[in-house]
């Protein structure tokens, strides 16, 4: 039986990732043109043959979130309609996926909507990186690949540096499940920060549960975004006397004054991955590092076209 081809087909959100992707997988980027009319409407152009063809399309669904969800749309409609025998969206940042559930009446399940308009458009899987809310896979009727960034960040950054003497720091209750995670992996300890919230975007934090006196603490969550939150768990750590703090998040997002308060704030360093291109500003702040996803995708959807399984990349 012959094996299908592979290609990987990307939009404007993150070439760069999809193009490091490429490499791991030693084949080249799909030739595609993503354009605008003067209206401001995307139009996707695919330029080679996808006839029978299994389709990856690298797209994170980052600011600006709506024109890269609508480019990801027609681009996998555009690969749909030239008749790919499977289309995969990977999506390392999945937007709007902190509206996960009504919060409050006359609200809407935004999250639901994009898997919804996803397939609608033809993905027939879809791939992602720490999902802000886990239920959201559910939201699929379509095979679904939930990776997480634990083993990089752990073998790229924290296991050189770091010892059972370490506090992972979990900056709400909302995260515990993946501050635990990481401390069980390197046997350190855990800590839990209880953090009220007024309104989006703006956080309090009330006290800290655990002890972080004296240790190297890692503040660990899914999404950097204004960094409100983070900085204010950095001092709340500092003040219960840790000896240092560093922040290791999955997404960074860092909208806003988000540069400024990382820069301003006692946080020694801040590491982020790639999933998300990050700004001038930041890659100029000596705060922020940033640690490449591309192999651990590379190696999911090498496992995928061959039909071998992906559960050991969900560790």
């Amino acid at each position: 039986m012959a094996v299908r081809r592979i290609s990987i087909f990307t939009g404007n959100a993150n070439p760069d990732l999809a193009a490091e992707i490429a490499r791991v997988l030693h084949t080249p980027l799909g030739e595609v043109r993503v354009s605008r009319f003067s209206d401001g409407e995307t139009f996707c152009e695919v330029r080679e043959n996808v006839r029978g063809v299994d389709t990856y399309v690298v797209q994170p669904t980052c600011s600006p979130v709506n024109d890269n969800v609508m480019e990801l749309l027609i681009l996998c409609d555009a690969l749909r309609r030239a008749s790919a025998a499977g289309i995969t969206a990977v999506i390392p940042y999945y937007g709007y996926a902190r509206q996960d559930r009504k919060v409050a009446p006359r609200t809407p399940i935004t999250s639901k909507l994009v898997a919804d308009l996803l397939v609608a458009a033809g993905v027939t899987r879809v791939v992602c990186v720490d999902l802000h809310a886990g239920q959201i896979q559910g939201f699929f009727n379509i095979p679904f690949d939930h990776l997480h960034a634990l083993p990089v960040f752990l073998e790229d950054y924290l296991k050189p540096r770091f010892d059972q003497e370490t506090v992972f720091v979990s900056p709400d209750a909302g995260g515990v499940e993946r501050a635990r995670a990481y401390s069980k992996r390197l046997g350190a300890m855990l800590a839990i920060i209880d953090k009220r919230r007024d309104r989006p975007n703006v956080s309090e934090v009330m006290h800290l549960i655990g002890d972080v006196k004296n240790r190297d603490c890692i503040i660990v969550d899914d999404i950097i975004d204004t960094a409100g939150t983070l900085c204010n768990a950095a001092k709340a750590v500092m003040e219960h006397g840790a000896r240092r703090v560093v922040a290791c998040a999955t997404h960074g997002v860092l909208s806003g004054p988000a540069v400024q308060r990382i820069e301003a704030s006692p946080l020694e360093e801040v590491v982020v991955t790639d999933s998300v291109r990050i700004s001038e500003e930041a890659r100029a702040c000596k705060k922020i590092r940033v640690l490449s996803i591309a192999r651990l995708l590379g190696e999911a959807i090498r496992r995928i076209h061959n039909s071998d399984s992906v559960s050991s990349l969900f560790v």
